[in-house]
């Protein structure tokens, strides 16, 4: 019992140190993980066109540049979430970094077309990497107000997209894309030289049986944050009150203590069990729904936004514009998305997760609705930066949802494996919005996008639980699913 051996558990001792210092350490570490994956992700749309007259490169082949990173991503995503479950969170990140940091400033000195492919797939595995960055900063909030400093921490993607379309606007007229690739790995340096500074996930660190470091983390944070940690001594989340309710003990699973390292070692067999089969294939598939919306929505502004027209109204085909133009365009589409975090930190830890994604993903579709036909200029750029909004919003709703509701010891395998199948949608979503959205022709990709949103919002209804208010998991053997 808890009281018997006179410690507090893990949720406790955050509770009591509270959200200081200590966690702002947290939070400016991992979003700079997020500023960098977001540069490096936003770069895509000023390299491309740079190079492709440069090196006489065909569409096909300009194309490439951005699938390889996505491939890379998809590699990178499973085998990082694998690695920082297996051997810590911060020897994910490290090796992450390190790969980005290295490649991404080999990408600016590549002599041809095949070099830069393999560095920008090697850049992309180790963006795979950005998720563990939410596992881990998740995993030092205290459960009160945790989804609104969830969605501060969403806010450094969002700053990465606009510091790259400045940073863009600034150099290549003058320097080039080489030295638009150096900076962007700028963020990766950095994060590489206060590596050291950052502590270990408290939360992995339990569930390897290293209590004495965990609470040594928990000590120093509390000295930050100017707090005093609960009487005695830190325990496992094992230790539980016979006198739980019922609700709790459902939600939160059976408790099977797993005291060996390999006992701890993640596996795809483990999201696929009876009990959380039905959890893990609804987050991937709003992982795929969100990405494929989300970028979808990116490229359909760029193509129906456009000043001038073939068509009667908006057009799908979309002239080549002076770079001024492009890096205004994305400036302020990446500032669209500002207006859907602030909402999602109003109402996500008010009506909870499942409800605010609902609200977002309807709010998406509604927006697009009326794209089904065409628009004057001015209302398919509102209509298109509203469902922006919502869309991107939804989006950072479900990288809190996935984190919360795995355990600490499957939380970043399970997340990146639903990364990698969202970067599916990310490599699809261009045949659809460019491809099939050439020619005037905008009606059905745009009912397609439709569609994938209402099967994603389906799909959060159907979710199991609600992790609005709810302690982490750390071990899990067989959870009991609420319907």
């Amino acid at each position: 019992m808890r009281d018997q051996v006179c410690g507090y558990t893990l949720d406790e001792a955050l509770c009591a140190i509270r959200f200081g210092r200590f966690q702002v350490i947290v939070l400016a570490y991992s979003g700079l993980g997020w500023v960098a994956e977001a540069m490096e992700m936003m770069l895509l749309s000023f390299v491309g066109p740079a190079i492709q007259p440069e090196w006489g490169l065909s569409a096909n082949q300009e194309s490439m540049i951005s699938t390889v990173a996505f491939a890379g991503m998809l590699v990178g995503a499973y085998s990082c979430g694998v690695v920082s479950d297996t051997y810590g969170r911060k020897r994910g990140f490290l090796g992450a970094a390190i790969v980005t940091s290295v490649t991404g400033i080999l990408s600016a000195f590549a002599p041809n077309y095949i070099s830069l492919l393999i560095l920008r797939c090697l850049v992309g595995v180790g963006l795979g990497c950005g998720h563990v960055f939410t596992s881990w900063f998740l995993e030092f909030v205290p459960v009160t107000n945790r989804g609104a400093w969830m969605i501060v921490f969403s806010c450094f993607w969002t700053l990465g997209t606009v510091m790259e379309a400045s940073l863009a606007w600034g150099i290549m007229p003058t320097y080039g894309w080489r030295l638009l690739l150096g900076l962007s790995a700028v963020p990766s340096i950095v994060s590489l030289l206060f590596y050291r500074l950052v502590p270990e996930s408290p939360r992995y660190l339990l569930t390897q049986g290293r209590l004495a470091e965990a609470q040594q983390i928990l000590v120093n944070g509390a000295a930050l944050n100017q707090k005093e940690l609960p009487v005695g001594r830190l325990v496992s989340d094992n230790i539980t009150n016979e006198d739980e309710s019922l609700e709790s003990t459902m939600l939160l699973s059976s408790t099977t203590k797993l005291t060996s390292s390999k006992a701890n070692s993640p596996s795809i067999r483990m999201l696929l069990s009876p009990n959380l089969i039905k959890t893990t294939l609804l987050v991937w598939f709003l992982y795929f729904g969100n990405t494929f919306s989300y970028y979808g929505i990116i490229l359909l502004t760029s193509q129906l936004s456009v000043a001038q027209s073939e068509c009667d109204s908006p057009t799908l085909h979309s002239d080549n514009i002076k770079d001024p133009s492009l890096y205004v365009n994305v400036f302020i589409t990446s500032l669209a998305e500002l207006p859907g975090l602030g909402l999602a930190a109003f109402i996500l830890d008010r009506v909870g997760r499942k409800i605010s994604m609902e609200i977002m993903l309807f709010a998406g579709f509604a927006l697009l609705l009326p794209l089904v036909v065409h628009q004057n200029e001015v209302m398919t750029t509102v209509f298109l930066f509203g469902a922006r909004m919502f869309v991107s919003a939804s989006f950072d709703v479900v990288c809190i949802y996935a984190p919360e509701v795995y355990p600490t010891n499957l939380r970043a395998t399970a997340v990146g494996i639903a990364t990698a199948i969202g970067r599916i949608g990310g490599m699809v979503c261009p045949l659809i919005a460019v491809g099939m959205g050439s020619g005037c022709h905008q009606t059905l990709p745009v009912i397609l996008f439709e569609v994938v949103l209402l099967l994603s919002c389906l799909s959060v209804v159907l979710l199991p639980f609600e992790t609005k208010g709810r302690e982490l998991t750390d071990n899990i053997g067989s959870p009991i699913q609420v319907e």
